[in-house]
């Protein structure tokens, strides 16, 4: 099992595995993405348009990451701070239905299957969907391993 995945940016590699799902023709955005909010801590809709494709990303990743993850767990991942005037503020869980949505998809194009073995309920990759994201690759790699590089490069010189 490769490990490429750790050696790269987050931000950058989420970014090339929105830009694949986007050519994956199950990966769609539906209708009404563009007029529903991500949970209800947040007061608008997302203003990115591929905001579908970057969320669908992240989740990809972060099953990778973790192994056996749930809606719930993604829930409270993807949640925030909710505003509530003069009160104090207070965490609140992000929407299931767009989390749901896109494990659905992910499970469609064969990336993602459900778990269901003793106390693991929740969705893990398939070994093609560690394939599909061992594959996708970005040119930079971290700044502390090119250090480590030039570091050893120049220790070699001497």
């Amino acid at each position: 099992m490769s490990k490429k995945i750790f050696l790269q940016e987050p931000q950058e590699y989420n970014k090339k595995l929105a830009e694949a799902l986007k050519g994956l023709e199950e990966f769609k955005a539906p209708d009404w993405v563009n007029f529903v909010k991500t949970g209800v801590s947040k007061e608008r809709v997302p203003e990115d348009v591929d905001f579908w494709y970057k969320r669908s990303a992240s989740i990809l990743r972060n099953l990778y990451l973790r192994g056996v993850v749930g809606v719930g767990t993604f829930r409270t991942r993807y949640g925030g701070r909710k505003r509530r005037g003069g009160r104090p503020d207070e965490f609140r869980k992000a929407s299931g239905k767009i989390i749901r949505i896109i494990l659905q998809q992910a499970e469609k194009v064969g990336l993602v299957e459900k778990v269901a073995q003793g106390k693991q309920f929740g969705r893990r990759l398939t070994q093609a969907g560690r394939d599909f994201l061992d594959g996708i690759e970005i040119k930079e790699v971290k700044k502390e391993e090119k250090k480590i590089k030039e570091v050893r490069q120049e220790v070699k010189e001497k």
